[in-house]
C-alpha cells in the first residue's frame, strides 16, 4: 500500500518521530537527496506514511519504527565509568546497556557526560525534542555539583562568572555557589547554559583549579532526585513532561508512551536535587 501524496505526514516529521534525528537535520538529508520514498528521491514538502518504503542514507526504515508515534523520555543517573555512546571499540560499559527496551525507535541522549562524569542524563526517542533541548538558542541551564582540588579564591570565582577564553571561544558560568567542605573535599554548585565538550572542567582548569568529581544534578526543569540511584532510570512525571515541553516551546499533540517497570515503583512527587540545589530552573525564578 502506497501513500496518497496529499495524505500522511510531512516526511521530516515522520522520520523525526521515529527517532532518526531532528526535523532540521532530516530536512538537510532530504535536501541533499539522501532520502528515498518508494524508490524515488524525496524532496522537501513530500508526505509519507508508515506503509511507504523509506530509505535514509541508503538504509531502509522499518514500518514498525515509522508507525510508532508515542513519545518516551526517561531520566538516567549515569555512574562514573560509563560512556554515552552506543558502541565502544574497547568494550567499555555504555549507558545504553542499562536502559529499558523501547517498543520502537531508539534512545537519543540529550547531550553528553564524559566517562569520568556522573549524574542526570535525559534520553528520549523524539529527535525533535532532543534537538531543541540541546540547541544553544533554547538557552536551557544545566546545574552541576563539582568537587574542586586546590584553593578557590574570590578572584577565581569572579573570573569564572565574568568569562574566560577557552580554545573554542569564550565561556562562563551563570553563577557559582560554595557548597562547603575543606581541602580536597570542597564542593561547589554551578550553572552553565552550554554543553560544549568538557566545558565545566576546562573552565576550572583555565583559572588554575582541577575538578576531581563532577555530577550533573539538573537539566532545565528536571532535577536528579535521591530516589534514582547510580545506574538506575525512571520515567518523568506528568508535571515534568509538561514542563519539559514548555521550556522548549514544543506544543504538538504527540501522545506519551509508558514503559514497563517494577511494580509499585512510581516517579517521585517532588523534585529535590540530589545535592540540595540552591537554584530553581530559569522558568521558575
Amino acid at each position: 500500500m502506497k501513500s496518497d501524496p496529499k495524505g500522511g505526514e510531512r516526511l521530516q516529521k515522520l522520520l523525526a518521530n521515529a527517532g532518526l534525528g531532528s526535523r532540521r537535520y532530516l530536512e538537510t538529508l532530504i535536501d541533499e537527496g539522501k532520502v528515498k520514498v518508494n524508490g524515488k528521491v524525496a524532496k522537501l514538502g513530500d508526505r509519507a506514511t508508515p506503509d511507504d518504503h523509506i530509505e535514509v542514507d541508503g538504509r531502509p526504515v522499518g514500518g514498525k519504527r515509522l508507525a510508532g508515534n508515542q513519545r518516551f523520555v526517561i531520566l538516567y543517573n549515569k555512574p562514573e565509568g560509563e560512556l554515552v555512546t552506543r558502541n565502544d571499540p574497547e568494550g567499555r560499559k555504555t549507558v545504553f546497556d542499562r536502559l529499558p527496551r523501547l517498543p520502537y525507535g531508539r534512545w537519543i541522549a540529550v547531550g553528553r557526560l564524559d566517562v569520568n562524569s556522573a549524574g542526570l542524563l535525559l534520553l528520549t526517542n523524539d529527535g525533535e525534542l532532543a534537538n531543541r533541548l540541546m540547541h544553544p538558542r533554547t538557552q536551557i541551564d544545566r546545574e552541576y555539583a563539582v568537587r574542586v582540588k586546590g584553593e578557590v579564591t574570590d578572584d577565581m570565582v569572579r573570573q569564572l562568572v565574568e568569562g574566560v577564553q577557552l580554545e573554542d571561544g569564550p565561556a562562563r558560568f551563570e553563577d557559582i555557589v560554595d557548597a562547603g567542605g575543606e581541602g580536597a573535599n570542597h564542593w561547589f554548585h554551578l550553572v552553565i547554559m552550554e554543553g560544549r565538550k568538557r566545558e565545566v572542567r576546562r573552565l576550572w582548569e583555565a583559572v588554575g583549579a582541577t575538578v576531581s568529581r563532577l555530577k550533573r544534578v539538573r537539566y532545565g526543569p528536571i532535577f536528579l532526585d535521591s530516589s534514582v540511584k547510580a545506574g538506575q532510570w525512571r520515567e518523568l512525571s506528568a508535571e515534568e513532561k509538561r514542563e519539559l515541553l514548555n521550556v522548549v516551546d514544543l506544543n504538538d499533540k504527540r501522545p506519551w508512551g509508558t514503559l514497563e517497570r517494577t511494580p509499585g515503583k512510581k516517579p517521585p512527587a517532588k523534585k529535590p536535587s540530589a545535592h540540595g540545589s540552591p537554584w530553581k530552573s530559569r522558568r521558575e525564578r
